[in-house]
């Protein structure tokens, strides 16, 4: 049981789409990453997002609609919904996912992270 700082865990890697393990409890993890740019087109089949915003605010695109989430603001990504997070300027979330989650889903390419560094 220790203490985890967020901020000291973010000054630690400057990558984006790049998350980082930052605890894990019922096979689920906790993430830490910084975004900025747009990601790509993906959905999860079997699993849910939880997107916590930390620092900044980002747009999460729906085939359908965007919403804006600005810090201190979250949002939860049912499974099998097809979605790209897009931030212009740098941003700080939290994310909570079972560990099986892939942060690229379906899509796969060259920002897929298959096995984040634990920190």
């Amino acid at each position: 049981m220790n203490v985890v700082n967020l901020k000291e865990r973010l000054s630690r890697f400057s990558t984006y789409w790049d998350p980082k393990i930052v605890g894990e409890l019922n096979g689920q993890h906790v993430k830490l990453a910084k975004l900025k740019g747009p990601f790509v087109w993906h959905s999860h089949e079997a699993e849910d997002e939880l997107f916590l915003v930390l620092y900044g605010s980002f747009t999460m695109e729906f085939r359908d609609r965007s919403v804006r989430l600005c810090e201190g603001e979250m949002l939860i990504v049912p499974r099998g919904v097809e979605h790209r997070p897009v931030a212009e300027e740098e941003v700080h979330v939290l994310l909570f996912e079972p560990a099986s989650t892939v942060n690229t889903g379906n899509a796969g390419g060259p920002l897929t992270v298959t096995e984040p560094e634990r920190y």
